[in-house]
């Protein structure tokens, strides 16, 4: 009988990614929320950690601020990008531990939204299945 599990991609060899499918996702252990998500200006305006009207100010100020407050971890001024913040396990900052689950589904940032078209390996998915 031949055995139809995937294994699990390790994140840091991209060899090891699956070709994504959309049924991917209601199987899997979040392995994309434990990747670095990069967001922009008006992603932290969505998540409502910036408001509108800081629009206008330095985003090296607004990187400090967020830094300070624990949820970017780094802030690349040239490229304008913002890292979130990771927990200690590697997940992002929103992801829920417990339900594996994004609690700014709604409102995630455009990396999230476009994965896995974007990233490291477009297409592919850094799947690990649930236990």
């Amino acid at each position: 009988m031949k055995n139809n599990l995937i294994a699990a991609a390790e994140l840091d060899r991209l060899e090891t990614w699956a070709k994504y499918t959309a049924d991917m996702c209601h199987s899997c252990m979040s392995s994309c929320c434990t990747l670095p998500v990069e967001a922009r200006l008006n992603d932290l305006i969505r998540i409502g950690v910036v408001d509108e009207f800081e629009r206008s100010e330095p985003l090296k100020n607004i990187a400090k601020r967020l830094q300070k407050d624990g949820i970017v971890e780094r802030f690349h001024q040239k490229s304008g990008i913002f890292t979130l913040t990771r927990m200690s396990n590697n997940d992002c900052y929103y992801l829920d531990r417990k339900t594996r689950l994004c609690t700014i589904y709604d409102k995630r940032p455009d990396t999230c939204r476009n994965h896995p078209k974007i990233g490291p390996r477009p297409g592919y998915c850094a799947y690990k299945p649930k236990a």
